[in-house]
């Protein structure tokens, strides 16, 4: 049950996907659009929703409202700034987040790493639109609001199909089941059961900005960000791809390298080349479970990140350093 002892207000924040998506047909799960409905009409769909809340206040504001593959960085601006605004408020004992579900795992690291709260962030997805006879958001919500709630919830993370994911560890690892996504190796945080959360690991706040970084990322215009891109490794790679984001002008690249943090020899002479010219470069692994194990590589790793979370801390640390 909510504990208002922890929480005057909840902000329910929407920014569209699958959650606020809609088709012709009631069966139809894939053929939807989405980002159709707004953040008022989900919440009135949530199950016993006042029962839930047990008398805190709730609030709420639509942000964006997109299909989550089409997210941007101005989008992500608009949304820190929201949160940050509403955090700041002592009323507000916790944020919901509304959102798709392809790119829900870039957004909570892009907050996370961004805003460190120490309030509850809670985002919430589903891989059925709302107009579905199986819808699944309605509960994703009440088990988020349930979530947000907990004496022990801080940080952000993300909320689906009854599992609580952080969002260091959390992945999208299926396009279609309900129980979409995973935490590899790291496990979940916990779980939602009946509107009881029984917790596995205590959530943390990853230490990777400071408030200074969150004032950069809301005053700082967003095509003056740094460009980051991601490069794969694979069988029959050409420095190609390497040679041309380079003479584009990028300022990092992340390379999603082979097992054990292994790249390609055209790749890696690519990637050395474009250290020469100035620009930052990481490596992660394109495996989606464990870490890279010793560092035999020119490049440092990003600690167990995945390619796409490896990309926005890379992208975030040329910021801080950049002073803009």
């Amino acid at each position: 049950m909510v504990d208002t002892k922890k929480i005057q207000k909840v902000v329910v924040l929407g920014t569209g996907g699958t959650i606020a998506g809609t088709a012709a047909s009631a069966s139809d799960h894939t053929g939807y659009t989405a980002g159709q409905l707004g953040v008022q009409h989900l919440l009135d769909a949530v199950p016993g929703l006042n029962n839930t809340l047990q008398g805190a206040v709730l609030a709420c504001e639509q942000v964006a409202q997109l299909d989550s593959k089409d997210m941007d960085h101005a989008t992500w601006q608009l949304l820190a700034r929201r949160c940050a605004h509403w955090l700041a408020q002592a009323d507000v004992g916790a944020l919901v987040i509304t959102h798709g579900t392809d790119t829900i795992e870039e957004t909570a690291w892009f907050l996370q790493s961004v805003l460190q709260p120490s309030k509850p962030v809670v985002m919430v997805c589903a891989m059925r639109p709302a107009s579905s006879n199986e819808a699944d958001g309605p509960q994703n919500l009440r088990d988020a609001l349930v979530v947000s709630a907990q004496p022990l919830a801080a940080g952000v993370c993300v909320v689906c199909a009854g599992v609580i994911h952080s969002a260091r560890h959390v992945q999208k690892v299926h396009p279609y089941r309900l129980d979409a996504f995973s935490s590899g190796d790291a496990g979940p945080l916990g779980r939602v059961q009946a509107d009881q959360v029984q917790w596995l690991s205590a959530p943390q706040a990853a230490p990777v900005s400071t408030g200074m970084l969150a004032e950069q990322i809301t005053r700082t215009a967003v095509n003056q960000w740094p460009v980051v891109e991601v490069v794969l490794s694979h069988a029959g790679a050409s420095r190609r791809v390497v040679d041309a984001l380079v003479q584009a002008g990028v300022a990092g690249l992340v390379v999603a390298a082979s097992g054990n943090g292994t790249v390609h020899h055209e790749v890696q002479a690519a990637l050395l080349d474009a250290q020469q010219h100035g620009v930052q470069v990481r490596r992660s692994t394109r495996c989606q479970e464990g870490s890279i194990v010793g560092n035999s590589s020119p490049w440092p790793d990003m600690d167990g990140l995945s390619p796409l979370k490896a990309r926005i801390s890379l992208m975030l640390a040329l910021l801080a350093e950049s002073g803009a």
